[in-house]
């Protein structure tokens, strides 16, 4: 049984990756897997950007706020250019992906080549994922 992935893509309001952690995106686009490919399927204001930054930078409270709100959407891979502190919460319930590109269509044909690994994590893993960071190849690491 093939586990049907769906990635939540940080993006500004532009549609572009920036240099911000994963819970300071402006948005998330929702993508399903579908004959192998990426497909969107769903486009979510980020209403919990400026949770609890006052208090904290990092908070657990947003981290929460933003897993629960994922996780109810059944994604289950988040890619990002940077993550914070929260990573330790998230790689819970998420496969973090840390890439370089600014363009979701890159990142699309980026991801596509490596679906395998995802799949492969999800497979082996049901929580403690690793970090996968792809830039010119795929380097997964543990997360302390």
């Amino acid at each position: 049984m093939t586990m049907e992935l769906k990635f939540a893509f940080a993006v500004n309001t532009a549609n572009r990756f920036i240099k911000t952690h994963f819970g300071d995106a402006d948005k998330y686009l929702i993508y399903q897997v579908e004959s192998n490919e990426l497909k969107l399927v769903a486009e979510e204001i980020n209403t919990f950007k400026e949770l609890d930054e006052v208090h904290e930078h990092g908070s657990k409270k947003k981290g929460n706020a933003i897993i629960k709100f994922l996780n109810e959407k059944s994604v289950n891979v988040i890619v990002s250019m940077q993550f914070g502190r929260n990573i330790k919460m998230v790689n819970q319930h998420f496969i973090p992906i840390i890439l370089y590109e600014e363009s979701p269509e890159q990142a699309i044909e980026i991801i596509n080549k490596h679906l395998h690994w995802i799949h492969d994590e999800m497979k082996n893993k049901s929580n403690n994922y690793n970090l996968f960071t792809i830039k010119f190849g795929v380097l997964k690491s543990k997360i302390e």
